[in-house]
């Protein structure tokens, strides 16, 4: 086995491998990979590598490392917050240590570079999996001995309509619903800096500049003001998001929602449920007949619009010594 440093040259071939193991249940795309890694300004380069078979160059293994940089801390993400991304091997290269190998090189450049814990995916909204899926079998044990603990369990949600189904717009007391449009942008980037800095500010930011229009977010509004928000997607959306990420595995239209926030002085009224039926209504005016409600713990909650759980992924954590 050979490590070399991973570089956008290497993008191809780790596509190759992760569809060679996990299309069925995960089927990576190109544009995902290219927006969710080389687009990506946290990504750290110096702690991301590739493993090579010898004689072939085959790229058998592959781990992403990505660190919170000036800009996220400056939207409210945790200095020296760090992540991987992405942690591949061969299955007929598993057990000789090159998944280990690869993790100890991107811990060790994350450590130089200043994080002071590590997690599991989660990397914001370019991450591509919140933690590890419940489809990796072993995978929590293997890292578990590696010094990550457990934090908690989030689930994606999925509900099919039927093709006549119709989702009236709900009424909500006192407000209103309606799509975002261009000239929403600045009033929209206010609420979320206000209500909800972090990472939902750093995320909404990333939106507009990267050629958002307004679409894929419901307002709920009173007396002209922004109170709410919820996004939602679909395959005409500028990025592809998580909720939609593996739209692959259906025929048809796959769209997604979340997520979503109620300004703290109007909570308490229902806002909540009524803007992800808004949400849900606006992608039934699109057509869409699949949606999935992404990386939430609150499956009753949903459950009361028939939501049911259809994937899980538990969330890990290492503190850096």
């Amino acid at each position: 086995m050979n490590v070399e440093r991973m570089d956008e040259a290497h993008l191809e071939a780790i596509l190759y491998l992760w569809n060679g193991e996990l299309a069925e249940t995960f089927p990576m795309r190109r544009r995902l990979l290219q927006q969710n890694i080389a687009e990506d300004r946290n990504w750290l380069r110096e702690g991301s590598w590739v493993a090579l078979e010898e004689g072939t160059k085959r790229v058998i293994g592959f781990v992403v490392a990505k660190i919170a940089r000036e800009d996220a801390v400056r939207a409210g993400i945790p200095q020296g917050l760090g992540w991987i991304q992405a942690h591949l091997v061969d299955r007929a290269y598993r057990g000789r240590g090159v998944g280990r190998a690869l993790l100890f090189r991107a811990e060790a450049a994350l450590r130089e570079a200043g994080a002071k814990r590590i997690q599991l995916g989660n990397d914001l909204h370019s991450r591509i999996f919140p933690g590890i899926p419940d489809e990796f079998g072993d995978a929590r044990a293997w890292y578990e001995r590696q010094g990550y603990a457990y934090q908690e369990t989030v689930h994606d949600l999925l509900h099919a309509y039927a093709a006549e189904e119709e989702v009236p717009l709900p009424a909500a007391a006192g407000a209103a619903f309606r799509v975002a449009e261009p000239a929403d942008r600045e009033a929209l980037l206010a609420f979320m800096a206000r209500c909800f800095p972090g990472a939902w500010t750093y995320q909404h930011r990333d939106y507009w500049a990267r050629g958002g229009t307004g679409r894929e977010f419901v307002l709920l509004e009173q007396g002209g003001a922004i109170v709410g928000f919820c996004r939602m997607n679909d395959s005409a959306s500028p990025l592809l998001a998580q909720n939609v990420y593996w739209a692959p595995l259906f025929d048809g239209e796959l769209g997604g929602i979340g997520p979503l926030g109620i300004d703290e002085s109007c909570r308490g009224l229902k806002y909540g449920i009524s803007i992800v039926q808004a949400a849900i209504h606006y992608l039934r005016e699109r057509g869409v007949r699949r949606i999935v409600i992404d990386t939430t713990p609150f499956v009753d909650f949903y459950g009361k619009l028939g939501y049911r759980t259809w994937k899980s992924y538990a969330k890990y954590a290492k503190v850096l010594e």
